[in-house]
């Protein structure tokens, strides 16, 4: 069955000596695992390799076939080509790690119109900016509203915020409660859209501890999670 969509590339993997093995998060299928054959090997299959670039936003035709595991490419294009995101140093390194991230997170065959709209969007938005030294932060708060476990703003008043429970709370009920500046950010970002995070301003030591706690937030959720092997580096190269 051919299959039209739009996709974003999470992951690639080299598959011998000259096949790539590619994940992506497709609007119609859900995550999707592509072998591409051969594309290691000739001139024309390494300039395609170039669309499949981290995070990259790209219009597939797929022959779709039920209960296998790597699906078939027919035919891969540029659905939105970027500016920035993959030759500037820092944004090139935010792509790393939030594919990293995505890649943990979405593991399962299933279409979100909602989620890929989100992806896509937030991507390009990133793209056009000039000022972004927050949105991985802000990003990773929106995308747990689409995978099920986003802040509940009731009392949002009170003093503490539970990480296990996901709500703000009067009195601290575990060691995973926040309060502080912590939890005087979030409260921040809560209410702040991405056009709005210029106005958002943090050490660079503020945001590796928010980021600490917000990928903590994601391991109490959701048992998978790992934290990126990337956060190291991505945390060296950005601050």
């Amino acid at each position: 069955m051919l299959i039209t969509t739009n996709a974003i590339v999470l992951s690639k993997l080299k598959y011998g000596d000259s096949d790539l093995i590619v994940k992506c998060y497709t609007q119609q299928l859900g995550v999707i695992s592509f072998l591409l054959r051969g594309v290691l090997k000739s001139k024309k299959g390494h300039s395609k390799t170039a669309y499949f670039q981290l995070l990259s936003q790209l219009q597939l035709i797929v022959l779709f076939k039920e209960n296998r595991s790597l699906q078939t490419i027919k035919e891969a294009k540029i659905a939105h080509i970027y500016t920035s995101l993959h030759t500037h140093v820092l944004k090139s390194s935010i792509v790393m790690f939030l594919s990293e991230v995505l890649s943990n997170i979405l593991k399962e065959e299933e279409q979100n119109e909602e989620l890929y709209s989100y992806l896509e969007s937030t991507l390009l938005w990133l793209d056009s900016q000039s000022e972004y030294s927050n949105f991985h932060l802000l990003f990773l708060l929106k995308l747990t509203k689409y995978i099920g476990f986003y802040p509940d703003e009731s009392h949002i008043e009170y003093s503490y915020f539970s990480l296990n429970e996901g709500k703000f709370e009067e009195k601290p009920t575990s060691k995973h409660s926040i309060s502080g500046e912590n939890l005087t950010l979030l409260k921040h970002l809560l209410g702040t859209k991405f056009d709005g995070l210029s106005y958002v301003k943090i050490s660079s030591k503020q945001r590796q501890v928010f980021l600490s706690m917000m990928l903590l937030y994601f391991e109490l959720h959701l048992g998978s999670f790992k934290i990126p092997k990337s956060l190291k580096i991505f945390n060296q190269v950005f601050n």
